[in-house]
């Protein structure tokens, strides 16, 4: 990095000058280099600037091992992104830059995803709208113009190798809305990189997958984790919407069944799910069915079934049940997103009223502060809510009717386990139904 070198005792009053026209490179440390000298390190692209008064001696010297300075190694990835942008930018930025920079992001080894609403201001569209071999755009002339290359396209696109610079990564990439396409297909834009495939170890268990063609979702390890520690032992499976194989693989791998058949109807996906497999070494416990879950031709087969679907597996539900050992039954793992009205407020302890206008009786705004209603933030699993089991008794006599119809005889059906995995909506939840399917022994 350029560094300005001086004697020792210039440079205190250096460090005050170049600090006072924000030269000082605030990433590095100073260094001591031959000659008994100190070295300040300065922003290479403002060297233009550089005036000092003729009484100090310096000299323009390049630091061959910068060492990172305290305040830069305390940074946290979001600020050291700011700081890297703001320093692209030099002195265009503005309060409508700084609220487009993203706080948050998923991370795919060297991939970063960025969320959907990341640099959408109009001078960041303009500025990576050559990534991807467009022509590069006109810029506004207080914008700073980036190298080319031969065919007149961004190299690269400055913009976004300062991001993955910042964030320690090589591909940089940005959500859309999901497709309304039945395949719940991501609208990815891969801004840096060539292509998106991606390495995730969730659970011990390796992922990989496109993320400009196929969804991970992270919000479902809590249903991952538990279906990882069931007693699949020797057991054949069924799962009917498979995906990447999200739950394929804990069954796999970590629940010890036997076999798994799975099911999925997006060709990016079985492509993935296949390269998971074998990722894991579990390519032979498993047969790939590509198609409509619904046109599955196997019966009288499984010990389990999962139907990982929502807002509903409902569609699935004679497949399952067809798929299910005719003479010995087995369990289904209904997945579905059920509306619960707001939970009552908890009943509240008298208390003498508080003052008007003090801490107690407001809160930051001068707003009354009242007791959470629905209480998203409340323990998904501390109560088994009336609408819940509900659903879970008419879905497992909607199943005992089905079951009925398909062999001729009374089967029955038993709720083993309601689980929340998680809130989807305002007042609605994603559930698993764990029910148990027996038939009537005569």
């Amino acid at each position: 990095v350029p560094a300005l070198a001086t004697e020792r005792r210039f440079a205190q009053r250096l460090r005050e000058c170049l600090e006072e026209e924000q030269l000082l490179d605030g990433r590095y440390q100073l260094q001591r280099v031959p000659g008994g000298r100190v070295a300040l390190p300065v922003l290479e692209e403002k060297l233009s600037q550089l005036c000092l008064p003729p009484e100090m001696p310096c000299e323009l010297v390049r630091i061959q091992d910068p060492v990172s300075s305290r305040a830069a190694r305390r940074r946290t990835p979001a600020q050291k992104l700011r700081d890297e942008l703001r320093r692209l930018l030099d002195g265009t930025w503005s309060e409508e830059l700084e609220q487009d920079v993203p706080h948050a992001w998923q991370r795919h080894g060297d991939l970063v995803l960025l969320s959907e609403d990341s640099f959408k201001a109009a001078p960041w569209e303009r500025l990576g709208k050559g990534e991807q071999g467009l022509p590069v755009p006109t810029v506004p002339a207080e914008l700073p113009t980036f190298p080319t290359s031969p065919d007149g396209c961004i190299a690269g696109s400055a913009l976004w190798e300062t991001v993955a610079s910042a964030l320690g990564a090589r591909r940089v990439a940005r959500r859309g809305r999901v497709m309304p396409d039945g395949m719940r297909t991501p609208s990815v834009t891969l801004l840096l990189g060539q292509d998106g495939w991606v390495e995730h170890v969730d659970n011990g268990i390796r992922y990989t997958f496109d993320v400009t063609k196929c969804m991970f979702s992270p919000g479902n390890i809590t249903e991952k984790l538990r279906v990882a520690s069931l007693p699949c032992s020797g057991e054949v499976l069924v799962d009917l919407y498979a995906g990447i194989g999200y739950f394929t693989l804990p069954f796999l791998v970590h629940a010890g069944a036997a076999f798994v058949h799975a099911c999925e109807w997006n060709s990016h996906a079985v492509e993935a799910l296949h390269r998971t497999l074998v990722l894991n070494g579990v390519q032979d416990r498993c047969h790939i069915h590509a198609g409509d879950s619904r046109q599955l031709e196997l019966q009288d087969v499984a010990d389990r079934v999962n139907l990982g679907l929502i807002p509903s597996s409902e569609e699935g539900w004679p497949v399952a049940c067809r798929v299910l050992k005719k003479d010995t039954g087995g369990v289904l793992h209904i997945h579905h997103n059920v509306e619960s009205p707001p939970a009552p407020a908890p009943p509240q302890t008298p208390a003498l009223p508080a003052e008007r206008g003090s801490p107690e009786a407001a809160g930051s705004g001068g707003e009354a502060q009242h007791p959470p209603g629905d209480g998203e933030k409340e323990t998904l699993g501390a109560r088994l809510r009336p609408e819940w089991q509900s659903w879970a008794e008419a879905t497992a006599a909607r199943i005992q009717r089905l079951l009925a119809e398909l062999h001729g005889r009374p089967w029955r059906t038993s709720v083993l386990h309601i689980e929340a995995v998680k809130s989807y909506a305002p007042h609605v939840h994603h559930l698993v139904l764990d029910l148990e399917c027996r038939p009537v022994l005569p």
